[in-house]
């Protein structure tokens, strides 16, 4: 059996990760500026992170969701504590598109509606209705096109206004950062009337944190730069550092009913322990703190370079603009500076290390970069 072909692949084998860098199997050492889509939070093989899932599998990897567990009680609280939102609840599944998922699947509930408004560039996954929700008519399949989902163009006040005033939209979901769609930003006031007007309409808000929660943006939700407070939260990426698992923060309005939502590996044992550990590091090494500094730095100097069209961002969560395609630019990245990035569409590139990347490592992607420009 081959694998099924989904991907076009850089022909570079990883087979190790510590602290910023991967190896591949010659032994090549590689500066990762991308995190594997933004997963690595903490950065890899961190020590206090393989000592607890370590211990863990070695104790108990697994068991069902219909007995206690107290690990996802902890994660509950630690997550509340660190993110303000104490008074929120948690479902804990295993994936970003499976959080949306469940997400509209309360929103639907808690008012009995079925259309939402989502936003130009936008993704926010490839399942059901996660993929309908995703701008991309490329990955929706006949059978999730099913006219859900209105897009709107993002900053577009006058249009949330009027779409949301049919009194028909059951949520908006909208990325406090759009990753896929090029580090397109949010402006505070958008958000602020956004908030408004769903409140209004009895409409909910899905905040999409799963690419710039966790502290990436240099808050730890990317929203909380316009303090809002939405009435859902979907995390996942760096939330367990590379161990599958996602979350769903829900407010006090939600009342939960046996039966509803559910799963299998959701919050088992092993993911919780990978999500303690993530939390342990972020708040011992200061790491949203650290997303804001080195980010800062890195958007200071590379609004400097004449050959970018336009930098984005927040923290750690970086998109530079070009006026040609970044093919070429990325290749030359990672086979000849050996520098791992992403993109987004073909003139973005996209910065998303591990929230511990520091001065002198931001220094020398400066260095390498300014090498293939």
């Amino acid at each position: 059996m081959n694998l099924f072909d989904v991907y076009p692949l850089f022909d570079i084998n990883i087979v190790k990760g510590k602290g910023r860098h991967v190896w591949d199997e010659n032994g090549t050492e590689y500066l990762d500026l991308y995190g594997g889509h933004a997963v690595i939070s903490i950065g890899h093989a961190h020590p206090h992170y393989v000592e607890k899932v370590s211990k863990q599998v070695a104790t108990l990897g697994f068991y069902s969701n219909s007995v206690i567990n107290k690990l996802q009680q902890e994660v509950a609280y630690r997550l509340g504590r660190i993110s303000g939102y104490e008074d929120y609840s948690l479902f804990l599944i295993n994936s970003g598109a499976e959080a949306n998922e469940n997400a509209l699947k309360l929103a639907s509930f808690y008012n009995g509606r079925t259309r939402i408004v989502s936003f130009a560039r936008a993704f926010h996954g490839r399942t059901s209705l996660a993929v309908e929700a995703t701008e991309n008519p490329k990955i929706i399949a006949p059978i999730n096109a099913n006219g859900h989902v209105t897009y709107l163009p993002l900053n577009d006040i006058n249009a949330i206004e009027t779409e949301l005033g049919k009194g028909d939209v059951c949520a908006v979901i909208i990325e406090g950062i759009q990753g896929v769609g090029g580090i397109q930003i949010p402006t505070p006031t958008f958000m602020q009337e956004l908030r408004r007007i769903c409140t209004d309409t009895n409409t909910v808000l899905i905040l999409d944190e799963i690419q710039s929660g966790y502290g990436r943006s240099g808050k730890f939700f990317a929203h909380q730069y316009s303090g809002i407070r939405p009435d859902l939260i979907t995390v996942a990426k760096g939330i367990g550092n590379g161990f599958p698992m996602a979350g769903v923060l829900i407010s006090p309005m939600f009342t939960p009913v046996y039966g509803q939502l559910g799963t299998t590996f959701g919050g088992n044992h092993l993911a919780c322990s990978a999500a303690l550990a993530v939390l342990d590091v972020i708040e011992q090494e200061h790491l949203v703190e650290n997303a804001a500094k080195v980010g800062t730095y890195l958007m200071e100097e590379l609004k400097k370079l004449p050959q970018i069209k336009e930098v984005r961002g927040k923290g750690l969560m970086i998109g530079m603009e070009f006026d040609q395609p970044v093919k070429e630019i990325r290749s030359k990245l990672i086979y000849e500076q050996k520098v791992f990035t992403g993109a987004s569409g073909s003139n973005v590139i996209r910065l998303l290390p591990p929230l511990c990347l520091n001065m002198e490592e931001a220094q020398e992607f400066l260095c390498r970069l300014k090498a293939v420009l």
